[in-house]
């Protein structure tokens, strides 16, 4: 995890150094002596070298700098700020997707060839193919403009929270129910499952215990990349619902060309994301009984 930071960190800094101008051009003319107190001001009158040593340095430190848009405002300040937003709405979205996306995976594989199953194939590959600022447009229009039943901006009251989590939950959903079709069609038709049963097992045993443990698995390594995707992917949606999460500030970043908001808001989703992974790899551990983590030279 700290080999892909650093490299990340790396990256993310001479791609912003590659880009021609520098974030205090605008469309009025600055002062040459005003602009050569602000490249100074921010290290940009050093060589390239110098400041990327400065930066590494102060990233060991936790210290993500200040922003250069936003006045007396740290970026740390920034994220904490924001995030609270986007967490709270990428919460909410990952539960209804996996409790969604299990339980329409599960009806469509129990009722095989079946209307059921026809349907909830129809509902996944509609998921998948629509965009979610599609989703979060159409969401806005009829339950919000025309039938009026929920704001279509801002996080004032909890229905708020309704339209955004659905349109960011629409997609993985989807897919969750989708992988757990597929997978619980394989399950059910292995060698075990009849074993279990000839012997007599009760059907629901059988299901909850054998198949949907095994079936499972390709739930949980989708899991992890899923709610690092919808935490950090919620920008569009944010921005279509006016709520004020990281998504608004990471798209001011970019147009103001705020190098040292990009560079901490790059970083901090890239954590959200290896976060996600590393609980998914230990998540096997506890659905798969075969696998078990080791210390070591054996790994895991």
């Amino acid at each position: 995890m700290l080999l892909s930071l650093f490299v990340l960190a790396s990256a993310t800094f001479f791609l912003m150094k590659a880009i021609p101008g520098n974030p205090f051009q605008s469309e009025k003319n600055i002062p040459p002596a005003i602009q050569a107190k602000l490249m100074e001001k921010y290290g940009f009158d050093k060589s390239l070298g110098e400041q990327y040593l400065n930066y590494m340095g102060d990233l060991l430190h936790l210290d993500l700098g200040m922003s250069m848009k936003q006045q007396y405002t740290t970026v740390s300040s920034v994220i904490s700020n924001g995030f609270g937003y986007s967490m709270q709405l990428g919460a909410f979205a990952i539960i209804l997707s996996i409790v969604a996306g299990l339980l329409l995976g599960l009806i469509a594989a129990l009722n095989h060839r079946k209307f059921l199953d026809g349907f909830t194939i129809f509902i996944a590959v509609l998921g998948v193919s629509i965009p979610n600022f599609v989703v979060a447009s159409g969401l806005q229009y009829f339950f919000g403009v025309k039938l009026q039943w929920f704001n279509v901006t801002g996080l004032n009251h909890p229905t708020d929270f309704i339209l955004p989590v659905i349109a960011l939950a629409f997609l993985p959903t989807a897919f969750i129910a989708r992988l757990t079709r597929s997978s619980m069609l394989e399950v059910l038709n292995a060698d075990y499952i009849k074993t279990a049963r000839s012997k007599g097992i009760a059907g629901r045993v059988i299901l909850v215990k054998h198949a949907l443990r095994n079936a499972i698995l390709p739930v949980v390594t989708y899991v992890g990349p899923m709610t690092a995707n919808i935490i950090t992917g919620s920008v569009i949606v944010e921005q279509i619902f006016g709520i004020g999460g990281l998504g608004k500030d990471f798209v001011q970043s970019i147009t103001n060309r705020d190098y040292t908001l990009i560079m901490g808001l790059t970083i901090f989703y890239a954590v959200i994301l290896m976060i996600a992974r590393l609980i998914t790899d230990i998540a096997y551990g506890f659905v798969d009984p075969r696998i078990k983590l080791q210390r070591g030279k054996g790994g895991s």
